[in-house]
């Protein structure tokens, strides 16, 4: 698929989108966020979509995919044993809001990373996949994407210690 037919038939799907991705995640920011990974999903895949019955029906399903990962992100590693709450209770609403707001700042730290390094880290801890398939989808080998996973990591790590 070249860019012209792409603009024609994909980005018309903008809208619909964004609706699906606001009313699962209710955060405007965060469906944007996740209109703007289908189209990279997308594009990065174009030259399977004649493979698809229904362009329209796989972006909605990549959409609630990725809003369903985006939702669970929130606890992506097991926290350590003195910090979790007994199962039959709630995490007080200020334990709930230094979490949320320690997962926006990593989400900003994210977006400042290198477009290669931010697409290989979403698609390894955003959307589950392993490094054999991100592999797979950026054509290069695994052990790149390994390199560029860890990079990624440390600078990931070395500016949220200096917030």
């Amino acid at each position: 698929m070249e860019q012209d037919q792409f603009k024609r038939e994909v980005i018309p799907l903008r809208g619909r989108l964004f609706a699906c991705a606001q009313r699962l995640l209710g955060q405007t920011e965060d469906a944007e966020d996740i209109v703007q990974e289908v189209f990279l999903k997308l594009w990065v895949m174009r030259g399977e979509l004649k493979n698809y019955d229904s362009l329209t029906a796989l972006s909605v399903q990549i959409t609630k995919r990725l809003c369903l990962n985006r939702m669970n992100v929130s606890r992506p590693y097991p926290e350590p044993l003195g910090s979790v709450a007994l199962a039959s209770e709630e995490p007080s609403p200020h334990v709930q809001l230094e979490q949320k707001d320690s997962l926006t700042q990593v989400m900003r730290l994210v977006d400042r990373l290198p477009g290669l390094q931010q697409s290989i880290l979403r698609m390894k801890h955003v959307e589950g996949l392993e490094v054999e398939e991100i592999a797979g989808l950026t054509g290069s080998n695994p052990e790149a994407v390994r390199m560029n996973l860890s990079r990624a990591r440390k600078k990931i790590r070395e500016l949220f210690m200096q917030m």
